[in-house]
């Protein structure tokens, strides 16, 4: 069996600039993620995620919730999608949305929080507002969690945090910039340990 066949897929969400997705891309590529990116499925048009794809020859497709009617009628179309792909894995890089989880796909959905949760997560907490709310709590340590995705924002099962610290120049750009080169570490290895387990109906 080639390496190329021994690969398993994963389908990755995306509703901004996909530098996640580039990043997972690099680690396929250099042989230190064992997975094959099967899709891309980008939330709205004209982002930066949909050029990136294009640019770096990853499948990629837009499914807009308000044109299917709704998130329900989203999650539905996903995982359709996953299913007919033989995806192991749906991977939440930078998806913004509350995704709802079918039975038959928990413990499979993973997503990538810029904090260390339980702290700085829930609605609304993402991207540059969880770095300022870090930067106003004071605190000196702050990261990144990759956690298994429930029906509530950001309470998942965790499956790693790395940390990073928090500097007394920090802006909230800067502590970004600093927590997105953890992120770049944390969710190729937290995939790595998920698509290690046994596969389904082993």
């Amino acid at each position: 069996m080639s390496r190329r066949s021994s690969l398993k897929d994963i389908v990755v969400l995306v509703s901004g600039s996909g530098r996640s997705v580039e990043n997972l891309a690099e680690h396929i590529a250099r042989g230190s993620l064992d997975a094959r990116i099967a899709l891309v499925i980008a939330d709205r048009p004209n982002i930066g995620a949909l050029a990136r794809c294009e640019r770096l020859g990853l499948p990629a497709e837009l499914l807009e919730p308000r044109a299917l009617g709704g998130m329900g009628p989203f999650a539905d179309a996903v995982f359709a999608r996953a299913e007919d792909l033989g995806a192991e894995l749906v991977v939440l890089a930078g998806f913004l949305r509350l995704l709802a989880i079918p039975p038959a796909w928990r413990g499979r959905v993973v997503n990538i929080h810029p904090a260390l949760l339980p702290d700085f997560g829930g609605k609304g907490m993402y991207g540059e507002h969880v770095h300022r709310a870090v930067l106003a709590s004071g605190r000196r340590e702050t990261g990144c969690t990759v956690h298994l995705v429930d029906d509530a924002y950001d309470r998942g099962e965790i499956v790693l945090q790395r940390r990073v610290p928090v500097l007394a120049s920090d802006d909230a750009e800067s502590l970004a910039a600093r927590v997105f080169e953890a992120e770049k570490l944390a969710l190729p290895e937290a995939l790595a340990i998920l698509l290690a387990r046994e596969p389904r109906g082993a």
